[in-house]
């Protein structure tokens, strides 16, 4: 892997000519603040990036000497920690530009005190300097990248102050700060601190802290205060953490030094670590949320004793940072004013140890995904999107930052910038801000370097006072472009092609990573650079792609994602591998048929030419034979000499013999006319084993053609000759994923090529297979509503089946009980149809069939079945069958005794049984005594159901109940027999 590689990441240089020693800087947006040495108490401002020539902006007082210095893009304001008179203060720079172009007008407030009054209409020409005070002297702050909110450390507490903007008038907005949240923190000094969305991150010493602050809508208690405790990281269950000894009990002596195991704590683990947190609430009731907080990282060191001389000092952790990747989100007003709100998109967590530096992943959880190792002991890092940039005493390693994802790359240090004397360093986009200042015995001692890159000319050096030390300087070095840094990437790789290709790869992800993270860029604009960055990112995409089919690599399946980026056809693809040899397999990578395997499994609208398609084939032969069958069934092959293509496949049967390849042989003979030879193919296996092989390649059977599902000419030559099995592959095909209903339904009337709206019967025979076959609830009830309404619809137009129905109602029956066995009464009433009834297709047995069954639910095609006429017996057989299986047993007696008095007696015997046989008495029998009182053309019909209905009831009711059901006015001669028969039951019983 690349340890080192010496790019050329630094383009122009500029020479801050700074008329006294800088001691602190640091960059607003175009501009450099730079705060010079001790009792200057001025803070100088030098344009950053707009000619070759570092411009004087101009300067503005401080009301003390400068001890920290920040600016906050969000707000445009410079916030310091300043000291006067050995008191300590924090103070905001609002609106310092305009002083720093040459306005005298400077305010001093304290935040929150009458802002408006302190800005009149002239106030857009005045800085204003707002007071912060603190019972604490602050130590460290940091400035939110998002918001603009401030976080300040002091002795055991955070404090938080939330910026927020005054609209005084329709063109004044006025910045002002609100005291919103107190951390109370115990065990811990904070050193640095950083913030960012909510996100807090804490270092001490050799301890760091980071946690998530969210807002609440309501407090923990009364006052506004809640309460963290956490216990030491002893107490964890890990038994490897030694407990920590009393300090009472430790020698006090200055010659030992007592060092901690070092500990990490992830997530909910971290609040195990000793460090008790209180929330105390300070805003406006009813402007401030409250807030909750959650522990997600702790984590303790050990000094560094790697050195023979040891210093404590020396060995602490610095350069505490939280990176931010943001989008900008949709304009939106707030306040009368148009914002852009910055929404977060990841954020990244950076410190660093002398020698070790740490990057974590921040989100809910946190995740370490890079460690910096340096080679010399580190003074300061700062992190970027794209590079980290590391300082030691004589030089500036640029390492790569992996903050864009996936960094699961090892780091590689890209550049080793020389130096004399290193200080401090800061970066502002693309431009890195390096503060010098080299002892004597260092310009004596370290040798000149043969390349001045970064020296300054001898006509620009600005006079040295005589108070400060000699050799100082403030560069402004401007860094390459990403292009070119990029295309300086890519021909570096070249060199390791065929030598280290592990090493190739290497520097092709970092140039990749580095094309993806100049494009996660927020500020950049839909422009002619954007188009060369996404040019970039898709040449990176085939390179990598390139990389990963050649080379024999664990990783070799990345091919595919990354050719799939690069926006590269398939036939563009294989244009950058060597084809010419027809008898070496092992020259193809393995992430080359990796990706050619899976694009070809892809339904893709492109086609090869037949050159290219050959091509593959011979690839295939070559490397993966058992996979010709589905490169021939691929639509990316389709214009590929069928001849050529059988002669393949005829070479691979003899070696790997299978279903498949007979059914692609099947398939090719049709493409070249020969329906004996494919049909000879088709005998060669049993249907069952046939089937087989259509579930393996579904594509023998349906191609899709711009998302579109069509039939084969395979499919077309089966539904001619052999429907029923065609129908038995499509189920398989379905009832393994292969496709889903709608599309089989879709595809089966495509294969019958059926005009308007009907339903081919093929469509119907693969509806009744499919709900013989399944047992989803779901499904069975929506063939229940295809088939009844196919069955209704053709009944109802008197419609015969274009083709012959596959199965007949006994076969069904006998298959499954989703159809069950005709009702006798229901066939008897079909025994009392006219002939031209009873010869009808069998949709009405089918449909009568499926209503007897007790699995359907009627109410779902009720409405269909009210659509048949029941003018006709076959009508108001389904009539009937609706109303029992609706439970509407009386309706169906008095229609019954109304339109088919015959078939009365069949359906009481039948139905009315259990707990419905009391409807015998209750509704039929004076029904018909009822009837039976008039004379009329179904009188001998009723008169006989009458006779029989007695004679059940004679069989089935006590003497004395049969005597209380039978009517007071009856004739007592026409009963008597049947009491009789009672009579004589009760006394053989």
């Amino acid at each position: 892997m690349v340890q080192l590689y010496n790019l050329h990441p630094f383009g122009s240089q500029q020479v801050v000519p700074c008329k006294q020693e800088p001691e602190l800087f640091c960059c607003g947006q175009d501009a450099l603040l730079v705060a010079c040495a001790p009792g200057s108490c001025r803070v100088e401002v030098f344009a950053v990036g707009r000619s070759e020539l570092c411009e004087p902006l101009g300067s503005f007082s401080t009301l003390g000497r400068v001890l920290r210095m920040a600016y906050s893009e969000a707000g445009d304001y410079v916030v310091t920690i300043e000291e006067k008179n050995k008191a300590i203060f924090l103070r905001a720079y609002v609106n310092w530009r305009c002083l720093s172009a040459g306005s005298s007008r400077v305010c001093v407030r304290m935040l929150g005190h009458n802002p408006h009054a302190s800005c009149p209409e002239a106030s857009k020409e005045q800085m204003s300097i707002i007071e912060m005070p603190l019972s604490d002297p602050p130590l460290c702050f940091s400035c939110c990248p998002l918001r603009g909110d401030l976080l300040v450390g002091c002795k055991n507490k955070l404090v938080l102050f939330c910026l927020k903007q005054l609209v005084v008038s329709q063109d004044l907005t006025v910045l002002d700060f609100e005291r919103s949240l107190i951390l109370h923190i115990q065990n811990i000094t904070p050193v640095e601190v950083a913030f960012c969305a909510g996100y807090v991150a804490i270092t001490a010493e050799l301890e760091v802290l980071i946690l998530k602050l969210e807002p609440s809508e309501k407090a923990a208690d009364r006052t506004g205060q809640g309460r963290f405790e956490s216990t030491g990281p002893e107490k964890v269950a890990n038994e490897s953490i030694l407990e920590e000894a009393d300090s009472s009990q430790q020698p006090d002596c200055d010659d030992f030094i007592i060092c901690q195991q070092p500990v990490e704590l992830l997530g909910e683990e971290s609040e195990l670590c000793g460090i008790p947190v209180t929330l105390e609430s300070t805003g406006l009731v009813g402007e401030n949320p409250y807030f909750q907080m959650q522990y997600l990282l702790y984590r303790r060191f050990t000094p560094d004793l790697s050195s023979f001389v040891f210093s404590f000092e020396e060995s602490k952790l610095h350069s505490l940072q939280l990176l931010p990747m943001y989008e900008m989100g949709s304009s939106m007003k707030a306040e009368g004013r148009e914002t852009t709100k910055r929404e977060l998109l990841r954020l990244f967590c950076f410190f660093s140890l002398p020698h070790v530096g740490y990057l974590y992943a921040v989100s809910n959880l946190v995740e370490l995904i890079s460690t910096y190792q340096y080679s010399e002991k580190s003074q300061q890092a700062v992190l970027t999107p794209q590079f980290l940039h590391v300082i030691t005493r004589w030089e500036d390693p640029i390492l790569s930052s992996q903050a864009c994802p996936p960094a699961q790359l090892d780091v590689c240090t890209l550049r080793m910038q020389l130096f004399i004397g290193l200080k401090a360093i800061s970066y502002f986009k693309n431009h890195v801000i390096v503060l010098t200042k080299a002892d004597t015995e260092d310009i004596t001692e370290k040798k000149k370097p043969s390349r001045r890159f970064l020296s300054r000319k001898a006509g620009n050096q600005p006079k040295v006072p005589p108070e400060s030390e000699p050799g100082w300087n403030l560069y402004i070095v401007k860094t390459a472009s990403t292009l070119q840094l990029y295309q300086e990437m890519v021909d570096y790789s070249k060199t390791y092609e065929n030598v280290r290709t592990e090493s190739c790869i290497h520097l092709l992800s970092e140039a990749h990573l580095l094309v993806r993270t100049a494009l996660m860029d927020p500020d950049l604009k839909e422009s002619e650079e954007k188009e060369d960055l996404l040019a970039a990112l898709r040449e990176s995409c085939a390179l990598l792609g390139d990389c990963y089919s050649r080379f024999d690599t664990k990783d070799f399946h990345l091919a595919l994602p990354y050719y799939k980026m690069s926006g590269l056809s398939m036939a563009d693809v294989l244009k950058r591998v060597d084809l010419s040899s027809e008898n070496e397999a092992h020259k193809y990578g393995k992430g080359f048929i990796f990706y050619l395997q899976h694009v070809l499994y892809e339904d893709t609208n492109e086609e090869l030419s037949e050159d290219l398609a050959v091509k593959v084939l011979q690839v295939f032969y070559l490397a993966e034979p058992n996979q010709m069958p589905h490169v021939v069934c691929s639509p990316c092959t389709k214009n590929m000499c069928p001849k050529m293509a059988m002669d393949y496949l005829e070479k691979v049967e003899k070696v790997v013999p299978s279903v498949v390849v007979t059914l692609c042989k099947a398939s090719l003979a049709l493409k070249m006319g020969d329906q004996i030879r494919c049909q000879k193919e088709l005998d060669s296996y049993t249907e069952m084993i046939q089937v087989c092989g259509f579930i393996v390649e579904p594509r023998l059977l349906r191609q899709q053609i711009k998302r579109q599902i069509s039939p084969t000419d395979l499919a077309v030559y089966l539904r001619e000759t052999r429907p029923g099995f065609l129908v038995a592959s499509v189920l398989a095909l379905h009832e393994n994923s292969k496709l889903e209903l709608e599309e089989a339904d879709s595809y089966i009337k495509m294969l019958s090529a059926k005009d308007g709206d009907g339903v081919p019967q093929l469509l119907v025979d693969f509806w009744e297979a499919l709900l013989v076959a399944c047992f989803q609830e779901e499904v069975v009830r929506e063939l229940h509503f295809k088939l009844v309404s196919q069955y209704v619809w053709r009944l109802c137009r008197k419609e015969l089946p274009d083709t012959k129905p596959l199965k007949t109602t006994e076969d069904l029956v006998n298959s499954c009980c989703h159809y069950g066995l005709i009702f006798p009464w229901v066939s008897f009433m079909m025994s009392l149809a006219p002939p031209s009834e009873q010869n009808s297709s069998e949709d009405l047995s089918k449909l009568q069939s499926l209503l007897c069954s007790p699995h359907i639910d009627i109410t779902s095609v009720q409405s269909f079945l009210e659509t048949l006429p029941d003018d006709t017996i076959s009508g108001l057989s389904i009539r009937i069958l609706c109303n029992t299986q609706l439970g509407q047993y009386e309706t169906a007696i008095d229609t019954l005794l109304e339109r088919c008095p015959e078939a009365v007696i069949p359906y009481a015997q039948h139905e009315l049984k259990n707990e419905h046989q009391a409807l015998w008495w209750k509704k039929l029998l004076p029904e018909l005594c009822r009837r039976t009182r008039y004379a009329g053309d179904n009188y001998p019909v009723l008169l006989s159901s009458l006779k029989e209905t007695l004679s059940v009831l004679a069989m089935e009711l006590e003497l004395r109940d049969f005597l209380n059901v039978l009517p007071e006015d009856g004739n007592a001669a026409f009963f008597l027999p049947h009491l009789l028969q009672c009579s004589r039951r009760r006394q053989v019983s």
